[in-house]
This record gives structure tokens, sequence and C-alpha cells, in this order.
């Protein structure tokens, strides 16, 4: 790590709300729905931002907890406010995007013990907030599925609460192993780059909440939902990590969307409702919600 990885981070941070704009074709549902509530959720590491939206007429719904990615750099939850709309006004339960701490401000494991003490906060005391806190779901697409990941290995091993399922999209899974030269969206400077800035202590990369994928045990984890991109470069890690949760005896669902780099989901809009649709059935099953009225 070096003054120069952070400077970049930094620049890469500040630039996020004007150049990430892959969520804007996705605007599939939800657009009608009010701004989300705004809460400040008490962590270890102090309060974190959440952003609560609320599925219409829908009284003390499940709540799935989700965290947005950018490269372990980019704070801007707002990149997924298409996701969260999504899911609220189509499967029945409020959205809680949670606004978790990146570098170079903060280094592993700080986002990660966030996340989880956000959910485990929800969980306990949903009521609070009109959530039902027994039927929580944890989400993340990238940087953001490494810290669903890790969360709900958090909570499976310190027993804090019990996801009912969690949903990882092409998740960044493996921050320990050599950085292989596949070209993509992700590409080898940028997974060196992140390493550098988020993960210095090149020691603690093989730790499960770093890399899940290296997680000596995977069972008792919740049924699972793996989203993954046929050529983007996390795809391998996804792919196996899913595997592996099979193999311990979790549900698993592993979809893998054709020809599709990292933005899985801005390629095909026909394919991308399928995958959307497919993701909130499954959440509304786990959670035995109702089917909004449409």
């Amino acid at each position: 790590m070096t003054l120069l990885d952070d400077v970049r981070a930094l620049a890469m941070q500040a630039s996020a709300r004007f150049t990430v704009r892959y969520g804007e074709p996705l605007r599939f549902a939800g657009s009608d729905l009010p701004a989300p509530q705004r809460l400040r959720v008490p962590t270890r590491h102090g309060t974190v931002r959440v952003d609560l939206y609320r599925p219409p007429g829908v009284e003390r719904p499940p709540v799935v907890v989700h965290f947005h990615g950018g490269a372990f750099v980019m704070r801007y939850p707002e990149m997924d406010d298409w996701w969260c709309r999504y899911l609220a006004a189509t499967a029945g339960v409020a959205v809680a995007n949670v606004d978790w701490s990146v570098g170079p401000q903060a280094r592993y494991p700080v986002g990660q013990e966030e996340g989880h003490d956000v959910v485990a906060r929800l969980a306990a005391a949903g009521r609070e907030h009109g959530l039902d806190g027994t039927r929580v779901v944890v989400s993340g697409f990238s940087a953001g599925g490494q810290v669903a990941a890790a969360v709900c290995l958090m909570a499976r091993d310190s027993g804090s609460c019990a996801p009912v399922l969690q949903v990882l999209g092409v998740p960044s899974l493996d921050l320990a192993s050599e950085v292989e030269d596949r070209p993509g969206m992700v590409d080898p400077a940028l997974r060196r780059l992140v390493r550098r800035v988020y993960f210095p202590d090149a020691e603690r990369r093989g730790e499960a909440y770093a890399s899940p994928l290296f997680a000596p045990d995977l069972s008792g984890l919740p049924p699972t939902v793996v989203l993954t991109g046929e050529r983007d470069a996390l795809r391998p890690e996804g792919d196996r990590y899913a595997a592996r949760l099979r193999a311990a005896g979790v549900d698993v669902l592993h979809d893998v969307t054709p020809g599709a780099d990292h933005y899985f989901l801005t390629g095909d809009p026909v394919r991308a409702r399928l995958t959307m649709r497919m993701v909130a059935a499954r959440i509304r099953e786990a959670c035995a919600a109702p089917v909004p009225e449409a």
C-alpha cells in the first residue's frame, strides 16, 4: 500500500456518483416509491447510515439487508437504488441499503463488522422500525457480495442471528490468491489496488471473513443464491463458492448469465428481467412474503 494507492482510491470514490450508471436501464419497478427512510444503526465502529425502502401496503415486512458494490473503495449506496426499489416493489419486503465503510478511510474488517452489526441489530430490534426481524435476507453485489458472504459467516459463527437467505451477485470471494491475468471490467490492476487499499495486511487476506471461499466450513449457512456472469473475471470465485456450499449441504440456486461481464444484468434487458424476477421470487419464498398487488 502506498499514498498513491490511497489517492487513486479516493479519486474513484469521489467520482462514483458521476460515473456509476449501470443500474439506470434496470429500473423495471419501484420508481414511484417514496424516498427511503434514513436510519442510523449502531455498530461496534459507530453508527452506520442505512436507507430503508418500504414495500407499499405491507405491515411489518421482512427485510433484505443489502450491501452495494464499488471495489471496496466506492462508498455510494445509491448505485443500487434500482435494486432496492425493485425488491421493495415486487418481493413484498423492506430493503435496508447499508452505507458501509470502505478504503482508504477504513480497512478490513471494518466494513464487514459494520455489516454484521447492522444485520444483527435489525434482526433483534426490527420491530422498532416496523420490520419483522425474524425474516432477514442478506444481499450484496460485487464487493458487497463479499460483505454479504462474510456477514452470514459471522452470524453463523457468533450465533447472533439466522438470515433466511443470502443473495450473492458477482461476488468477490478470494482476496488471498495471486491475481490472475483475466481480462474484463474487473481487471488485474483494479483487483491488486483493492487488496493494497482495503486489505493491506496480506497475512489476513486468507481469513474466512476476507476470503469466504476459503472458510474451512460452510455448513450451517442459509440457503443461497449465487449470480455470476459468464465472462466476469470474478466468475470462478462465485462458481467455486456455489459448489462448496452445495457440498456442505447448503441449498444453492446458482445462475450464470450467458455472455455477461461483471455488470451481469445490463447487456440483455429481457434476461435481466428474468434474473431479477427469479431472485425476487426466491426472496418471497424464503420470507414467506405475499406477492404484491400489481
